[in-house]
């Protein structure tokens, strides 16, 4: 490992991980910045796994425990980290987009909420990258908003109302107060113009049984209205949702 700055913003250290494509991309092939947690114990058996030649899994940056930061691919390389992922009928995200993944044990480790100088660290990054590579707002996922069915992270502790408030990523609008008086509310929306709002915000919604259903609609209510995940679409979601379709 050595320690390097990154572009004037904040201390860097490599530690390259031998899992990613060998031919370089373009630079305007980068569109998307892809957050996820670890969901390991610890830094060193994420870190292990990450830069394993048998794992199959890397990452761009990674944020340690601690908010340090290290680069595991460079930019413009292919890391492997979304794996089947889609999102505004795109898939394979890997080849268009920058992972980040942030030490957290996740859902099966004890999830616990992310630390200070972690999200600080993020956002020096997230700037940074936003101003290289020109990337739009809304291209600022989880990566449980483009693999809906298989991930969860970074889950429903992750701030995302924060970054919004630091002009990252995208968020509703909408009076908090007054959303919460029609939290459970099962009545007064449309199911089908609901999934076509989920649709235009970017999310695939292809689904083949309930329990498919509900699982698109946990995970966005656990990035858009954390305070209740129960995979119920009520009025309160109906109505983030198409706030934040006009906005897409």
């Amino acid at each position: 490992m050595f320690e390097i700055m990154l572009k004037n913003v904040q201390k860097m250290t490599i530690n390259y991980s031998p899992n990613f494509d060998p031919q370089k991309r373009e630079k305007k092939k980068i569109e998307f910045l892809i957050l996820h947690y670890t969901g390991m114990k610890n830094d060193k058996l994420a870190i292990q796994r990450l830069t394993s030649f048998n794992s199959n899994v890397s990452c761009h940056y990674y944020i340690t425990s601690s908010g340090k930061l290290i680069q595991m691919v460079p930019d413009l390389y292919i890391a492997w980290h979304a794996g089947k992922s889609n999102w505004k009928n795109r898939r394979s995200l890997n080849r268009n987009s920058i992972g980040i993944e942030i030490s957290n044990p996740g859902h099966q480790n004890s999830y616990r909420k992310f630390k200070d100088k972690q999200i600080e660290c993020l956002i020096k990054l997230l700037r940074h990258l936003i101003k290289i590579y020109k990337i739009d707002q809304r291209n600022i996922l989880g990566h449980s908003d483009i693999s809906p069915l298989r991930k969860k992270d970074p889950g429903e502790k992750f701030p995302w109302k924060y970054l919004h408030k630091k002009k990252i990523g995208i968020w509703h609008n909408l009076n908090p107060k007054k959303l919460k008086l029609i939290r459970g509310k099962m009545t007064g929306f449309n199911f089908n113009k609901f999934i076509k709002y989920l649709n235009k915000i970017g999310y695939n919604t292809k689904f083949s049984n309930h329990y498919e259903l509900k699982k698109i609609i946990k995970i966005f209510q656990m990035k858009f209205r954390p305070e209740l995940i129960d995979g119920k679409l009520d009025l309160e979601c109906y109505e983030i949702a198409k706030s934040l379709s006009i906005c897409n």
